[in-house]
């Protein structure tokens, strides 16, 4: 997220309060209702990777590699997943509805909790 810095302003990071692993759904997009795991988050960019959705096609050119057959040496069209930002999906709590995220403290360490229903989501 590329943000004008005025002279001696510091930028401020999001954090962002979807972990790998957590049940999401996209709620903006092509892939609008849907739901699936989430794969792989990059904080800097806020975009997440969710198992199955926003499937792009990557065409590659078959590189010699000694001994390997995996897809990239074999070479071809590679579906795989791409990014969404964090602000087109949901959380999901335990019950598979959507839900947003409170940060509370307990004994020193941050737990997220489900604002529907107020359940530990770690």
């Amino acid at each position: 997220m590329a943000r004008r810095r005025s002279a001696g302003a510091v930028l401020k990071r999001r954090t962002l309060k979807i972990r790998s692993g957590d049940q999401v759904e996209v709620i903006a997009g092509k892939d609008r209702g849907k739901t699936g795991r989430v794969l792989r988050v990059e904080p800097k960019r806020e975009r997440l990777y969710i198992e199955g959705l926003n499937m792009v096609k990557r065409h590659t050119r078959p590189h010699p590699v000694a001994g390997a057959q995996t897809q990239a040496a074999l070479g071809g069209v590679i579906e795989r997943e791409g990014p969404i930002h964090v602000s087109n999906v949901m959380l999901l709590d335990a019950k598979g509805k959507r839900t947003r995220v409170a940060i509370s403290r307990e004994e020193g360490s941050r737990v997220r909790v489900a604002r529907t229903s107020g359940a530990k989501l770690d």
